[in-house]
């Protein structure tokens, strides 16, 4: 191969590389905001039981998707 060409594969993988360390860190800094949120809406007043109902709810659905199924 040419040089030329060679130098151009190494600066796309650097620019490849470079995009994909971006993206790693881009989704660590999500995980740590998705972290943080979670933490401060656990501290909301109504927490637990909006947690039950939401459980409650996705049992029926569950349920009810069960139910379909076995009607089919």
């Amino acid at each position: 191969m040419k040089e030329s060409k060679l130098l151009e594969m190494q600066n796309k993988i650097v620019a490849l590389t470079n995009v994909a360390q971006q993206m790693i860190n881009e989704l660590n800094h999500l995980r740590d905001l998705s972290v943080g949120t979670l933490e401060t809406v656990k501290l909301l007043p109504g927490y637990d039981k909006a947690i039950e109902e939401l459980k409650s709810n996705l049992a029926k659905k569950q349920e009810e998707n069960k139910e379909k199924k076995l009607e089919v």
